[in-house]
């Protein structure tokens, strides 16, 4: 009797045994196939993270890109409608109240005159007679700022001085083509004339290719009234661009100034930047 309840319990351990290694293997295997989960679903987390941020990252682009193309096309517009009301109705605002900024007031011990930005980092053209026997000179712009300058060069045959000032965040004009102006196209001289500082004054291209006092064909005839201080100043087109450096009128005669053309003035201007500056600027 005793061993059949010796035997009975050893059947109960062992089954309790079998029962508990069972249990344990099962709890393992949940245990293993929980992590196995959870790690694929951190995977798959991180997964949708990296591309939830490169979606934003594009989608941050493209709204930069839309930013920037609406900002570009809305100065290109301003610009497309300045010019559009200057060809139409001689209004000349837009662009006066653009370009007046690259425009500049030179005062000597002996004149005033004019003249006009060409980089960004202080070159400024003018004609050589608004400085000459002048033994010191100020610009002055728009924004009443005051520099002194240097004088880099001169050309005394086609009447141009390069000249410099000490900034590198300056308004420059545009310079346009004119071999590409026509007899009869609308144009404005921004000057200083008798003192007046930035004085705006409209016209009309009444000739091109005159001869000046230097007896070269590079002047415009302008009907644009010019009055002393104006010289050195810039002759503007319809699309905001220089076609011209205002240069004399005839005396006692109205309506009757000339400007010299600008692709000649470009190239005259770079020579003097060769041999001063070693390099060309424009």
């Amino acid at each position: 009797m005793a061993k059949r309840k010796i035997k009975l319990t050893i059947s109960v351990v062992t089954m309790l045994v079998i029962i508990l290694s069972v249990q344990s293997f099962t709890i393992y295997l949940i245990y293993e196939k929980t992590n196995q989960s959870l790690s694929a679903l951190n995977q798959t987390e991180k997964l949708l993270n990296e591309k939830i941020n490169l979606q934003n990252q594009d989608l941050q682009s493209k709204i930069n890109t839309l930013s920037n193309s609406i900002t570009a096309t809305t100065e290109d517009f301003q610009e497309q409608l300045s010019e559009i009301k200057a060809t139409a109705s001689a209004d000349f605002s837009g662009i006066i109240e653009t370009e007046t900024m690259g425009v500049v007031t030179i005062k000597t011990d002996v004149s005033q005159g004019t003249g006009f930005i060409i980089t960004e980092n202080g070159y400024i053209i003018t004609n050589q007679h608004v400085i000459a026997g002048a033994e010191s000179a100020g610009v002055f712009t728009y924004d009443t700022n005051s520099y002194t300058v240097t004088l880099i060069g001169t050309n005394r045959v086609m009447d141009l001085a390069l000249l410099k000032i000490d900034d590198t965040n300056l308004h420059k004009l545009d310079l346009g083509d004119s071999d590409d102006v026509k007899i009869g196209e609308k144009a404005i001289a921004i000057g200083n004339p008798l003192g007046l500082a930035f004085t705006a004054t409209e016209g009309i291209i009444s000739a091109r290719d005159r001869e000046g006092a230097n007896k070269l064909p590079f002047y415009f005839q302008i009907d644009v009234p010019l009055n002393p201080g104006n010289s050195g100043g810039p002759l503007i087109n319809t699309k905001g661009e220089v076609i011209g450096i205002n240069n004399f009128k005839v005396s006692g005669a109205e309506g009757l100034g000339f400007a010299l053309e600008i692709n000649p003035a470009i190239e005259a201007i770079n020579q003097i930047a060769l041999s001063k500056l070693n390099g060309t600027i424009i």
